[in-house]
């Protein structure tokens, strides 16, 4: 079974294993209680969540995610709902932009990207992902030593905020344990930091409690050789638990 929020990324998944019949379904992972009388079982032996935005977002400039390829704003990970982040930009508070960068792109220069914004926004000069990149950049002192782009954590962060991931996460880990037979297994793989601190605590919340086992004392991290075959990879980190009970092996 899977699910993603993406109707492409449903189609590619449902061409590539239609030979194995999988049920697929439109919707986030934070959903699947509301989802589960469509669910073919109640619980599972393996669940992989992957987080975040996937290369297939990334690459399609259309979709506007990446200020590498130019495009229109709009970073929705399902197109057909919520508000996109041309309406989130053009009519958020300025002091809430500000938050948001702070927070979930964890830049220091926050406040000072978000006047920015705010004064190209007046101005009608945000038309793309392009011109918002060049409003950040604007606004962001340049160290000879930075080895990322300066407006790469203001679109992290404009794209948590549009899609809800972090809320998302929350409600799941929340009750993830319920997906699991006994012995069953979860694999988690996040990105950055936001989300693996959030991940990390439910897992030992629930180890605490008794009822899941840490199979990963430290995340596992991608090889030399993974990162050089897929250089997205880098950050990726992969934490997995198993819930008490049922087999013990494999």
């Amino acid at each position: 079974m899977g699910i993603d929020h993406d109707p492409e990324a449903l189609e590619i998944a449902r061409a590539a294993l239609k030979e194995r019949g999988p049920v697929l379904l439109r919707g986030s992972f934070g959903e699947l209680r509301s989802m589960r009388p469509s669910l073919p079982v109640p619980a599972f032996d393996l669940v992989l969540a992957d987080l975040g935005v996937s290369s297939l977002q990334l690459d399609e400039g259309r979709r506007g995610f990446s200020f590498r390829r130019d495009g229109p704003l709009d970073m929705r990970m399902d197109p057909e709902r919520g508000v996109g982040a041309a309406e989130w930009v053009a009519t958020t508070p300025v002091e809430e932009i500000a938050r948001v960068i702070a927070e979930f792109g964890e830049d220091r220069y926050a406040r000072r990207i978000a006047q920015a914004i705010d004064r190209a926004r007046r101005a009608g000069e945000i038309r793309g992902t392009a011109a918002l990149a060049e409003v950040v950049r604007g606004a962001v002192p340049r160290s000879r030593n930075e080895t990322i782009d300066p407006a790469t954590r203001t679109f992290q962060a404009i794209r948590i905020a549009v899609n809800g991931e972090l809320e998302v996460l929350d409600r799941w880990l929340d009750h993830f344990e319920v997906w699991l037979r006994p012995g069953g297994r979860l694999a988690v793989i996040s990105y950055h930091s936001l989300e693996d601190r959030r991940v990390k605590e439910a897992f030992r919340l629930r180890a605490r409690e008794g009822d899941i086992e840490v199979v990963t004392a430290k995340p596992v991290r991608p090889s030399d050789a993974e990162v050089a075959e897929n250089p997205r990879s880098r950050s990726a980190r992969l934490r997995v638990v198993r819930r008490r009970g049922g087999p013990t092996q494999g």
